[in-house]
């Protein structure tokens, strides 16, 4: 991903979140994408994330990852509204 392009969407329950991407293929149509990251403060109080989840951080992933969904499912359907309006 560029570091410049902002996530369409973002989901977090601290210290996990999810950043949803959107991208278009050849034909121009949509299709989203999903990061997940956990934040944490190193032993200099610097924050720093990490793309790996410990035993604990599970179930919050899996909820983060829900709610992803959930947010795609809308994006999709704000898509196609769009697209219906351009018609």
């Amino acid at each position: 991903m560029s570091n410049n392009k902002k996530p369409a969407a973002k989901v977090t329950l601290y210290p996990v979140s999810a950043a949803i991407w959107r991208n278009e293929n050849a034909k121009g149509e949509a299709f989203y994408n999903v990061t997940f990251e956990r934040s944490y403060k190193d032993d200099a109080d610097n924050w720093q994330s990490s793309g790996t989840f410990n035993a604990g951080d599970l179930l919050l992933l899996a909820k983060v990852a829900d709610r992803a969904h959930s947010e795609i499912y809308k994006l999709r359907a704000s898509d196609r509204q769009a697209q219906q309006t351009d018609e």
